[in-house]
């Protein structure tokens, strides 16, 4: 089997609601996406897929979506509040059902990526440089 990866990255803030460290506070990162995809050996093909094809797919899944948004769940009533005010203010967001973990934000966007990405095996979201959340297929 051979893999291939390719990176994106966006800027966005975000807020983690119940949480009982630092990160409970308003705040952003530069996040990098590492989205792999693989074929077998027996396809018989020398390239898994063109990386532009896979950076314009992510560009247009993934960072139009999050890039210099406020990330936000939109099951927290406190959060959709600082949503309302930075959506008042002409600035973006970006609504999602469930607190914005890397974990979650690995999944959400793997999940986006699965219907355009023939042979999607995993999504490794960076927080930070040495702080990453991967959702893998299967």
């Amino acid at each position: 089997m051979t893999t291939v990866t390719k990176t994106v990255k966006f800027d966005a803030a975000h807020v983690l609601t119940n949480h009982q460290g630092l990160c409970k506070n308003l705040h952003g990162h530069t996040y990098r996406v590492d989205i792999t995809v693989a074929q077998s050996d027996a396809a018989g093909s020398d390239m898994v897929i063109d990386f532009k094809d896979l950076k314009n797919i992510a560009e247009d899944v993934v960072c139009a979506r999050f890039d210099h948004a406020f990330i936000y769940n939109t099951a927290s009533r406190g959060e959709c509040e600082i949503a309302e005010v930075v959506e008042r203010n002409g600035m973006r967001v970006a609504p999602i059902p469930f607190r914005s973990t890397a974990e979650n934000l690995a999944k959400l966007c793997f999940d986006g990526l699965k219907q355009r990405v023939p042979g999607l095996v995993a999504v490794k979201i960076w927080e930070t440089a040495d702080s990453c959340a991967e959702y893998r297929a299967g």
